[in-house]
């Protein structure tokens, strides 16, 4: 393709992305503006109890997984050898 149509191309695609990025809604992040936002799911209270519950979870997984580690480690290194 010609330089002198592809670059000119390019570069509305790139301000027509760039335009779109701007108004697109954010996902779950923070709200968009005005005419496209919505309140953001994380920030319902039923979604941060369920983080909670999620990162208790989480950390009741990772204290089992440590205490079953520790645990077979004394016994390897307990009082027997």
């Amino acid at each position: 393709m010609l330089d002198r149509l592809y670059l000119p191309l390019l570069a509305l695609l790139s301000v027509m992305v760039i335009a779109l990025a701007a108004v697109w809604p954010q996902g779950l992040g923070d709200q968009s503006p005005p005419p496209f936002g919505r309140s953001p799911v994380q920030r319902t209270p039923e979604m941060q109890a369920a983080m909670k519950r999620e990162q208790q979870a989480a950390e009741q997984r990772l204290n089992r997984a440590r205490d079953a580690v520790r645990e077979l480690q004394t016994q390897q290194l307990g009082p027997g050898r």
